[in-house]
């Protein structure tokens, strides 16, 4: 409720027991990540994860935080989501509001090609430091082997 007051524009993709998800623009991710670890004390990062929506022609990045240092919300889950484009898939980086994303951003660019605004390092964790080919967890992906 604290997040829809504060940002009219971000919507509750679904609330469930100890569970939430917001969908928010890449222009007001930065914020909203901001008022949940500043106000709502959801001070760590568990993970990233980017969805390729292909018949949307969109990407979303999904960050999934909690809290270790407020009592009541060990056990709580928010994923604060973002959609863009595939055509031009960038995003801010939040590696500033959360310093644990600075390898999941890292590993979303290199399997998505999701372009994080800011990162300070896009270089490759996963994949051959020779791939050149298009990131492999897209959908329109085919693997060379088959």
């Amino acid at each position: 409720a604290k997040v829809a007051a504060r940002f009219p524009d971000v919507k509750v993709e679904y609330a469930r027991e100890r569970r939430v998800k917001f969908l928010a623009r890449p222009s007001e991710v930065k914020d909203v990540a901001t008022f949940m670890r500043d106000s709502l004390g959801f001070d760590h990062i568990s993970s990233v994860s980017g969805v390729d929506w292909i018949a949307k022609n969109e990407f979303e990045v999904v960050y999934f935080v909690g809290s270790l240092s407020k009592p009541g919300l060990e056990d709580f889950v928010v994923a604060l989501a973002e959609r863009v484009p595939r055509d031009n898939p960038v995003v801010p980086t939040l590696i500033d509001v959360w310093l644990g994303a600075d390898f999941n951003e890292r590993e979303t660019h290199e399997m998505f090609g999701i372009n994080f605004q800011g990162h300070p390092s896009t270089a490759h964790l996963l994949l051959p430091e020779d791939w050149n080919d298009m990131p492999p967890l897209r959908k329109d992906y085919v693997s060379p082997g088959r």
